[in-house]
């Protein structure tokens, strides 16, 4: 193939950009059928410009190989979201939970919250796919608006993510820019503490307004709770393990599995007598609650690997659409001529950022919303004069936080699969994701917290 010029591959971005858009928010489509439609045509156009079909292959496979990790972790999630309500952690926690968070506060402690536990592991998924469970489940149980829950629980999420040191897209960014890791971690707070500030006023406004706790349901969740599941202070282990793991710096995937290990020993020593086909119908087909109380039934009825691969056909066939694009180099061929021609930072910093959440729309795929922009914006960032720590924090402000915000993204089609939200509903509400970019961008413009290298001679 001959190259593509920046006017053929805008154009192809725009058509596609107004499918997925179109198909997903005004039509209110599964994600999945508008992107196989646009493969379809993407393909079609890939042969028409002389492509051979071991290319396109070639290039279905580059994407999906991306994310083969984190396919494995969702499912790993669900089966420990199932084990966690079986042995009664997630229904202990609520019940502390109901016990010390009062519903004029509930909105902005899940915040809070979500943030400190993101913040000591580093894993948005596991904080949402944990705590963040239930969190809602609170929430929902105290009448307030879902998608707000959800929009709160994401927020803290993607602020504990963004900060922690053992957050795997803190670390790509900072490696991309080359910067030194508790430097750029240091140097992001001029954007993530505003956002972080700005986002809990919100949600304290809208938590407050917005909700008085229905006592008597409340009161009737948790007694149905409490009969029903084993609530106890055991319940800490599997979570203090979570933690034990972060703090030591092991995987996901191993610390997934072990923590499902303890858990089925915990509903073994609790029930003696559990089949292990049963346990296996569990992990497989997820926790199916049982009560006289239909609100609890609709909560705690979840997990399970069957109840990922909604949430995996998507990254599949998404990733496959971002593995063509790349592989015939229709991104890097829109955003080439944005690299000659930006000279001023402000520029610069919204380029940067726009561009991040342009891959995130078309790619659909956080760690790429990182790695493209960093490796194409980088020598005009040094041409102008401006640190690799400005560039990292672009680069985290505009890519990795914006993907829970887009309806095929990796990260936005899991948080919405694990709270059962859709996310054009939580979407309005994620403010931290929000506002990130636009703290960064004022930052770019007024010069604010914004490093240039000579400021290290």
């Amino acid at each position: 193939m001959k190259k593509i010029k920046f006017g053929e591959a805008f154009t192809i971005l725009l058509i596609m950009l107004i499918i997925l858009g179109t198909s997903v928010i005004k039509f209110g489509l599964s994600p999945q059928i508008p992107v196989l439609f646009t493969i379809a045509l993407l393909v079609l156009w890939a042969k028409l410009r002389g492509a051979s079909w071991d290319d396109i292959h070639q290039g279905i496979i580059d994407g999906i190989s991306t994310a083969i990790i984190p396919i494995f972790i969702f499912i790993l999630i669900g089966a420990l979201i199932a084990v966690w309500i079986q042995a009664g952690i997630i229904p202990s926690i609520m019940i502390v939970g109901f016990n010390l968070i009062s519903s004029q506060f509930f909105v902005p402690s899940t915040f809070i919250v979500c943030s400190i536990v993101g913040l000591s592991i580093g894993s948005g998924f596991t904080t949402i796919s944990t705590i963040g469970i239930a969190l809602f489940g609170m929430g929902v149980a105290m009448d307030i608006n879902p998608a707000l829950i959800a929009g709160a629980i994401i927020s803290g999420a993607v602020f504990g993510d963004k900060m922690s040191p053992l957050s795997d897209s803190t670390n790509l960014a900072s490696a991309i820019a080359e910067s030194e890791l508790f430097d750029h971690i240091k140097n992001m707070m001029w954007s993530t503490i505003p956002s972080f500030l700005v986002s809990l006023l919100l949600f304290w406004i809208l938590g407050n307004g917005g909700a008085e706790s229905n006592t008597t349901k409340v009161a009737k969740t948790m007694a149905t709770i409490s009969h029903n599941f084993p609530v106890s202070w055991w319940a800490i282990l599997p979570i203090a393990l979570m933690f034990i793991c972060a703090w030591r710096r092991i995987p996901a995937i191993p610390t997934l599995f072990l923590n499902i290990i303890v858990t089925v020993i915990m509903i073994f020593i609790q029930n003696p007598h559990e089949s292990f086909k049963s346990l296996t119908s569990l992990i497989s087909d997820g926790f199916v609650a049982h009560t006289n109380n239909a609100s609890v039934n609709a909560l705690l009825s979840r997990g399970g690997i069957t109840s990922m691969m909604a949430t995996v056909s998507l990254i599949i066939v998404t990733l496959s659409l971002g593995g063509i694009l790349m592989k015939f180099n229709v991104v890097q061929s829109a955003m080439e001529p944005l690299v000659k021609h930006l000279k001023k930072p402000g520029a610069l910093v919204t380029t940067t950022i726009l561009s991040g959440i342009g891959i995130n729309l078309f790619v659909g795929e956080q760690y790429l919303s990182v790695i493209l922009p960093g490796k194409a914006f980088k020598p005009a960032f040094a041409r102008i004069g401006l640190d690799e720590l400005a560039l990292s924090r672009v680069l985290e402000d505009g890519g990795s936080v914006i993907n829970y915000l887009i309806p095929w993204g990796v990260a936005g089609s899991f948080a919405a699969s694990t709270l059962g939200v859709p996310i054009m509903h939580f979407l309005p509400f994620v403010f931290f994701s929000l506002f990130s970019p636009v703290f960064s961008i004022i930052s770019g413009f007024s010069g604010i917290g914004l490093k240039w290298a000579k400021d290290k001679q």
